[in-house]
């Protein structure tokens, strides 16, 4: 476990102001992990990681030459979106696949996958976030990238995109009425997610620091092949550019969470 990585920073130029997010992006385990008991199958479906995810934030940053962050373990073993104090942070049970190796999880366990995984991812957001502020002396914009499934029980959803969001709407109202021109797509507001969750990525990154951001979700069968995510990469570039030159966009404003008080 000592020389597995938990995270992978895609360098950039940072002196643009923009750093693309990816919390769920592969589906790896470190080898001590085995596969927490589960069935191969299992790495194969939305329980252990955004389908999709990691070849558009791959061909993203390198459209744009921004640095991005991604995760290198799978949701299955500890959640990066999700705050330090959230029982849903190391799931049991997810969408009815129960997860042995995190049935009987101790105290010690625990705090070993914070410390092993989750605190270096965000400690790795923290550095780049920190250095696009020193290098352009602005806020950076922020796009947090992830992928939904088209189903939900016996509900197909919708929504080609979706944009999640608590209070601060400076980048959410450009992206949505950005994506929503080209005529061709139904983007979702606040859904099939509501965006607000006290400690996850955008709160702990973005809200508390008062940095514009959005976070993006396309639908899986979308971006489930290459020709998918580059279609979404080439729809997604120009509107993430043009935004980016928006210098509203890289003040640092205070917005109050509905999840509650900081």
């Amino acid at each position: 476990m000592s020389d597995f990585q938990p995270y992978e920073i895609i360098e950039g130029d940072y002196d643009k102001g923009m750093v693309l997010l990816a919390d769920h992006a592969t589906n790896l385990l470190p080898a001590g992990y085995g596969d927490l008991g589960l069935p191969q199958t299992a790495f194969k479906r939305h329980i252990a990681f955004d389908i999709g995810v990691e070849g558009l934030i791959r061909n993203l940053a390198s459209r744009l030459s921004v640095p991005a962050v991604m995760s290198r373990f799978s949701r299955l073993l500890i959640d990066p979106n999700r705050g330090e104090d959230d029982p849903t942070l190391i799931m049991k049970i997810s969408d009815g696949a129960i997860i042995p190796g995190n049935r009987d999880i101790t105290q010690e366990e625990w705090d070993l996958r914070l410390n092993s995984f989750h605190r270096p991812y965000h400690n790795a957001v923290d550095g780049v976030l920190g250095r696009v502020g020193r290098q352009t002396g602005k806020a950076p914009l922020v796009f947090s990238l992830h992928s939904y499934t088209p189903f939900w029980k016996a509900f197909a959803r919708p929504w080609h995109a979706a944009v999640l969001w608590d209070t601060d709407h400076r980048a959410v109202t450009p992206l949505i009425a950005k994506l929503n021109a080209a005529g061709d797509i139904m983007v979702g507001d606040n859904e099939p997610y509501d965006g607000a969750l006290k400690g996850d990525t955008m709160y702990r990154h973005c809200m508390v620091k008062g940095i514009a951001h959005a976070l993006l979700e396309v639908r899986q069968d979308l971006i489930a092949d290459e020709a998918g995510i580059a279609a979404w990469a080439e729809r997604l570039a120009p509107i993430f550019a043009a935004m980016n030159d928006d210098p509203t966009l890289h003040e640092y404003q205070t917005f109050a969470s509905r999840t509650g008080p900081y």
